[in-house]
């Protein structure tokens, strides 16, 4: 028999009540957060292991070069994940981490995206004027 699926509130009302058995305060959390930290304080469920995300890395092809610059902590942190043997290099360790919060910000992402459409549709209509303004067709770019 399929399980009836619990309303939103329902789940959140449990994981508010699991934190506090914890000793976790949400409210004290996002109040403690730091200077600069604008808004709400963004909660996000994710999974207590990291093994589906190497397995489905391993099993990406990773064909694409990203150069960036680290701090010093961030290096170490890569360099641990490597001395575990948990990742094979600090590239593998990079791209693992970098996927995984990509995917912790895809509402942002999409938001993202859709104004970016927005801006596109915005040049094409300028770029549609410009040809009837001119009578020709502006360079490509």
């Amino acid at each position: 028999m399929a399980q009836a699926k619990k309303h939103p509130t329902t789940i959140w009302t449990q994981i508010q009540r699991q934190l506090e058995e914890q000793g976790v305060d949400l409210d004290a959390l996002a109040a403690s957060c730091g200077s600069g930290v604008e808004g709400p304080v963004k909660v996000v469920c994710i999974g207590a292991s990291l093994s589906d995300s190497l397995q489905e890395l391993g099993n990406a092809a990773r064909d694409q070069v990203l150069m960036v610059r680290v701090d010093t902590e961030t290096i170490g942190s890569l360099d641990s994940w490597v001395e575990t043997g948990a990742v094979r290099s600090r590239s593998e360790a990079a791209a693992l981490f970098l996927r995984e919060g990509l995917r912790l910000r895809t509402e942002e992402l999409a938001e993202l995206a859709d104004a970016l459409e927005g801006v596109d549709a915005a040049k094409k209509r300028l770029r549609e004027k410009a040809r009837r303004v001119l009578g020709t067709d502006p360079p490509e770019h």
